[in-house]
């Protein structure tokens, strides 16, 4: 069964659709085609206001998404005063099992919903990406990756925080908390 707003969205796409598809010829284009011709103008234009280069000095420039994600990272970790680094400890504990109780009610433990969350977190591109990273940039790219990591903390307490907030009964369990929270 559709969530009510993926609902909203294929309805609304489904009635765009038929308008701006007869106007090409329907016999060479494949329906990847034709939504791509809908929505590449579109997404171009998005992807030129949020790449677009800053420059920050020295003779070098950085994308504006990045320059964004930080201030992000750096807000969050000061609004929670430092809780990447002050709850720590505590985040070993919970996935230690140290407050796991089996009489408690829910449908997975503290280390399944760490490793499920990190699973969508992590892939393979990340352990590729660290590698090639550290050939091209050396022991320096080491530092600001970790640096990186500790305000990325901040940002995903913030957003399982807000996902955790917002969970509402029975959909709690169909659905994922945060996002419910990002599509309703």
């Amino acid at each position: 069964m559709f969530h009510p707003s993926y609902l909203k969205w294929l309805v609304m796409i489904s009635g765009f659709l038929p308008y701006s598809l007869t106007a090409q010829s329907e016999s060479t284009m494949t329906l990847d085609d034709r939504i791509n011709g809908i929505m590449e103008p579109i997404t171009n234009v998005i992807m030129k206001v949020i790449f677009v280069e800053v420059s920050i000095g020295w003779g070098q420039a950085v994308p504006f998404v990045l320059i964004w994600l930080l201030a992000g990272a750096v807000f969050f970790t000061v609004y929670n005063k430092f809780v990447n680094v002050r709850a720590f400890g505590h985040a070993l504990a919970v996935v230690r099992g140290k407050y796991d109780d089996p009489n408690h009610k829910g449908e997975v433990s503290h280390f399944q919903a760490l490793t499920a969350a990190l699973s969508g977190t992590v892939g393979v591109g990340n352990i590729a990406g660290v590698a090639v990273a550290v050939s091209l940039g050396g022991p320096g790219a080491t530092f600001w990756m970790i640096i990186a990591g500790l305000l990325g903390m901040s940002s995903k307490f913030a957003e399982c925080t807000l996902g955790t907030k917002y969970l509402n009964g029975i959909e709690a369990r169909l659905w994922n908390a945060p996002l419910l929270n990002t599509t309703t």
